[in-house]
């Protein structure tokens, strides 16, 4: 199946979901935004942008989506959650609203909303990740912080902030990946790539693939 085939949504409720669209487009992948329940079963894989969390659990919960993605991601279908987005599909939550928000609750990852600071303290630092040794940078904006990582998490980058040496900022467990930054403000795809990899490497797109045609044997 060729990546044209390939089909990833965006949850477009609040915040950044254009960017990421855009972005996938550069890659040549087939992109959609996500409103509506009845969309998420035409998608390979999903990706929940930043924004503000509370407002797009708030939304979320108005649309009737909570239920759908909840049901998508116990069905482990591949799910890329960017700042506020990886608020969205963690298990804990720390600083809440008042009255709290939604979560999916699926990553085992407990994230402190804003621990970086408010939007004037936003900032550009180098990742240091495993996935190569490219020089990489994360873009910060009101970043939630990562403050306690569950058995089956990997930690695939980490930075040096103030005196937090080695601090996690992108995690995946299984089929979700979740970073503290906004790889879709930066022109470097390596994020993207990744779970795109990861969505073509999933036993839901490849439930999808057509059965390989037997070959014919030649009568010469």
């Amino acid at each position: 199946m060729s990546s044209k085939a390939l089909k990833i949504g965006v949850l477009a409720l609040q915040g950044a979901f254009a960017e990421h669209i855009r972005v996938l487009k550069n890659l040549d992948i087939q992109a959609v935004e996500i409103r509506n329940p009845s969309e998420l079963e035409d998608i390979d894989g999903l990706i929940i942008p930043g924004g503000e969390s509370s407002t797009i659990s708030l939304v979320a919960q108005r649309w009737n989506l909570i239920t759908p993605l909840q049901k998508w991601i116990t069905e482990d279908r591949p799910i890329f959650g960017t700042c506020a987005g990886m608020i969205f599909i963690s298990k804990d939550a720390k600083n809440q609203k008042k009255h709290g928000q939604a979560l999916l609750g699926k990553l085992d990852i407990c994230v402190e909303r804003n621990y970086f600071g408010r939007q004037n303290l936003s900032f550009e630092t180098n990742l240091n990740t495993t996935l190569d040794k490219n020089k990489h940078v994360g873009i910060f904006i009101r970043a939630p912080g990562i403050v306690d990582v569950g058995k089956e998490v990997t930690v695939l980058a980490t930075i040096d902030h103030k005196d937090k040496k080695a601090m996690p900022v992108a995690v995946r467990q299984g089929p979700l990946l979740a970073t503290s930054f906004h790889p879709e403000l930066t022109d470097d795809h390596l994020w993207h790539q990744y779970f795109i990899h990861m969505v073509t490497h999933s036993s839901h797109y490849n439930k999808k693939k057509p059965p390989t045609e037997p070959k014919k044997e030649s009568t010469i």
